[in-house]
Formats: C-alpha cells, sequence, structure tokens
C-alpha cells in the first residue's frame, strides 16, 4: 500500500500535461529544398476554399492572413482587389483550386513571384458536455508561378476544448484569438 501512495504523485505530475493540453497544433510542413525563397518578392493570396458551414469564414481567414503576411514585411501583399482582378481577366474555373496553366497566366498579369491558396477545414465551435470553445484549422500552399509547383505546404490547428475548459466549464478563447493563433503558427512555419 506504501508503493502506491509513494507512485500517485510522480504519476500524476506526469499525466497532468495530458489532461491540460488543449486540440492545437501544427503538422509538418513540406518545404522545397530546390527552391530559392528569396527570389519570392510579391505574392496574392488567392481566395481560400471553404469546407465549413460559415459562408463568409474563408474569406475573414483570408485577410487575417493576408493582412498578418503583409505586416511581417518579408513580402508585398497584392491588395484583395487587384488579386480578384487578376482573377477576373484570367478567367479562372474555380480560383480555390487553380491550374498550373492558370497560375502562369496570373503571373503576366499580376507580376507576382508566388501565390497562397489554402482550404479551410474548420471555424466555428465545438462542443462536448457543458463545454463549449472556438476551433480553426487551416492548410495554406505556397506556389510559384514560373513552373506552378508547390514549393511549401504548412496546416495548423488552434483552439478546441481542453480539459481546463471542461474542468472549469469555461467557453475557451474568442474566434479571432484563435484565427491569429493558426496564422501566426503558419506563418512561424513559412519563414523558419
Amino acid at each position: 500500500m506504501k508503493w502506491i501512495k509513494k507512485l500517485a504523485v510522480p504519476l500524476f505530475c506526469c499525466c497532468l500535461p495530458l489532461f491540460l493540453g488543449g486540440c492545437a497544433g501544427s503538422t509538418p510542413d513540406y518545404t522545397n529544398p530546390q527552391m530559392d525563397f528569396s527570389a519570392v518578392r510579391t505574392v496574392a493570396v488567392l481566395p481560400f476554399q471553404n469546407l465549413t458551414n460559415d459562408d463568409q469564414a474563408a474569406e475573414r481567414v483570408r485577410d487575417a492572413f493576408a493582412g498578418r503576411l503583409l505586416a511581417t514585411e518579408a513580402l508585398y501583399v497584392l491588395p484583395p482587389g487587384e488579386v480578384n482582378r487578376g482573377v477576373t481577366r484570367v478567367g479562372f474555373r474555380s480560383p480555390q483550386t487553380p491550374s498550373v496553366e492558370e497560375i502562369t497566366k496570373l503571373k503576366s498579369i499580376l507580376e507576382v513571384d508566388a501565390v497562397i491558396t489554402g482550404v479551410l477545414r474548420e471555424y466555428g465551435s465545438v462542443r462536448s458536455g457543458s463545454s463549449e470553445a472556438n476551433l480553426v484549422s487551416l492548410s495554406v500552399q505556397l506556389i510559384e508561378t514560373q513552373n506552378g509547383t508547390t514549393v511549401w505546404s504548412g496546416s495548423s490547428t488552434q483552439g478546441g476544448i481542453s480539459q481546463m475548459d471542461r474542468l472549469l466549464g469555461s467557453g475557451g478563447r474568442p474566434m479571432n484569438d484563435v484565427t491569429m493563433k493558426v496564422v501566426n503558427d503558419l506563418l512561424d512555419q513559412l519563414f523558419e
């Protein structure tokens, strides 16, 4: 019986991080080793594909991503109006999933070195029992416009219900905070 008491505290301390962790993380990103990223100076962020129930979610996340990318001052990000003008002139069938030909045509019209596409997989609140929290899951790709090849991709999921939310019954973080965590995580992956 004494050995159970001796093991209880260390076992509890080892398991505590598992209980306090939320649903957050990123998957390993892909980086093309032959790509010279210093050649990329101007990018266009195309409309993100929306797999959520919220019709405006992809546009909100795209704006947050483009704004934060521009704030890094590492790249010039074309304004959304210019990108939309280029998409219209090229005649994209689906700007969320462009073909290689459409990307190379966009290069000549907008004079961009790369385009960024994205897929918004989750955006909204998730519920488990009496707890509710916001969750955002986003995958993005950087595609160079010379050949239309993907040179970088990454994904991130942030938010969700943590054990602390379950224990305390809190409502999780605001949607804007969760969105910015996803965006910042993806930009950290891109610039590492």
